[in-house]
């Protein structure tokens, strides 16, 4: 198994009212945002992102620090499972160039809605087949993606990510520590239906034989 890791550790806070939005999610909105069609993306705000729009001060911050992590160069290639728009993809050409990019989402709407720049490199795909060969990347990167997936979908859209992995990996996901930040994830929550304890998550990457390094989001 990899390291416990904040790759995101520059990526632009937010202010998050937990309370406020576990006291307004219904089940209804939760069922509408799990489509993951325009309304999660680009519809009213109580359904997800309220308008998912790019913007360089998200993702670009980030990128050096995956790129010196893992010593990304112009001969790289990187695969996102759970691309959505592609924004981070599109950073990655802007600041590795050269660097050979490749995108996943199981939105259909989201690909249709990505960016120009990415667009032929992006994939209506599941993660739990992806669409590759095994070994075809030099780093899989699943930003709260799989803990969309109930456990044992969850468990083998692992096993693909390690596929189709030379070796790197890094995945973030739903995760609380105590009580308190169980109650408020379960607040926070939308989308994702495997929520588990960070020792329960560690036991699980093992016991599925990931290798790659992983952090928690933790609202």
């Amino acid at each position: 198994m990899g390291q416990e890791l904040d790759l995101l550790i520059n990526y632009p806070k937010t202010r998050r009212n937990v309370h406020e939005r576990g006291a307004t999610k219904t089940e209804e909105d939760r069922a509408v945002a799990r489509q993951f069609g325009k309304e999660f993306f680009d519809g009213e705000r109580r359904h997800g992102y309220g308008g998912f729009n790019y913007h360089p001060r998200f993702w670009q911050p980030v990128i050096p620090t995956f790129q010196n992590h893992y010593k990304l160069t112009d001969k790289s290639s990187v695969l996102d499972v759970g691309c959505a728009k592609g924004f981070m993809l599109y950073d990655f050409t802007q600041l590795v160039p050269g660097i050979q990019v490749a995108g996943i989402d199981i939105s259909s709407y989201a690909i249709e809605n990505s960016l120009e720049a990415v667009k032929p490199h992006l994939k209506v795909a599941d993660a739990r087949k992806l669409p590759y060969k095994d070994r075809s990347f030099d780093l899989v990167i699943a930003i709260n993606t799989i803990h969309n997936l109930e456990k044992n979908d969850l468990k083998q859209a692992l096993r693909e990510i390690e596929r189709v992995s030379k070796g790197n990996s890094f995945l973030t996901v739903d995760a609380y520590r105590n009580e308190e930040e169980k109650e408020l994830m379960y607040a926070w929550n939308l989308t994702a239906k495997t929520i588990l304890h960070v020792d329960e998550w560690k036991a699980l990457f093992q016991e599925v034989g990931y290798t790659g390094d992983y952090y928690w989001f933790i609202p």
